[in-house]
């Protein structure tokens, strides 16, 4: 079942100036408080010679959260509260944001960097393509070419994705479903091959399925 929550569909970086400090939002999802502090980790070495990297994330969703930020030297509560304000508010769960800051020369002051932070996590929220964690199952089916075009077209109403498509004497599709709509896809083989055809399920798995905004 595909949870409740939106997550961030894949790793997104933006930038964002304030009175000449640059400000470096990366943005990716997450699972675990492990994947996380790895992420983080990362970042901090990629982005090494830059004055902070203020870390903040929400592992789970909705009501059941484990969330946590750090300011990274900046004056408490200006960097990592508004930046995990901006991720409470938007929906997202199993999301980790660091937010790296070069200073410009230019002292922003409290309210300063409140208004920096919270508008490079804005920005890097506002981008970021949402999905879904949903069950999928992954098929194979072997077919004649006359019935290709109509069981592609079966397939996408069914949601369903080609990952791929052999051709010799017959035609072999690999294909994945979300879980519910499977044995929707079989009952329509089934009626239009005269019961001759079914998909074989090769595995089950969970993956992120991006979602149309």
């Amino acid at each position: 079942m595909a949870n409740p929550y939106l997550i961030p569909a894949d790793e997104i970086r933006r930038d964002h100036v304030s009175v000449n400090s640059r400000f470096i939002a990366t943005l990716a999802p997450v699972f675990s408080i492990e994947e996380a502090r790895t992420f983080i980790k990362r970042i901090r070495l990629e982005f090494e010679d830059a004055t902070h990297n203020v870390p903040a994330y929400i592992i789970g969703g909705g009501n059941n959260v484990t969330d946590y930020c750090s300011d990274d030297g900046e004056p408490q509560g200006t960097a990592g509260r508004p930046a995990l304000a901006v991720l409470r508010g938007s929906g997202l769960g199993d999301a980790v944001m660091v937010i790296t800051r070069y200073f410009g020369g230019t002292l922003l002051g409290t309210g300063g960097l409140v208004k920096a932070y919270t508008e490079a996590a804005q920005q890097v929220v506002r981008d970021v393509v949402r999905a879904r964690k949903m069950q999928v199952v992954v098929a194979m089916l072997v077919l004649p070419y006359n019935l290709l075009g109509r069981i592609r077209s079966m397939a996408a109403h069914c949601d369903g994705s080609i990952l791929g498509e052999d051709f010799g004497a017959d035609v072999t599709m690999t294909l994945r479903f979300p879980t519910e709509f499977f044995p929707v896809f079989q009952k329509d083989l089934r009626e239009l091959s005269s019961g001759n055809l079914q998909a074989e399920m090769i595995e089950t798995n969970e993956m992120l399925v991006p979602v149309r905004q």
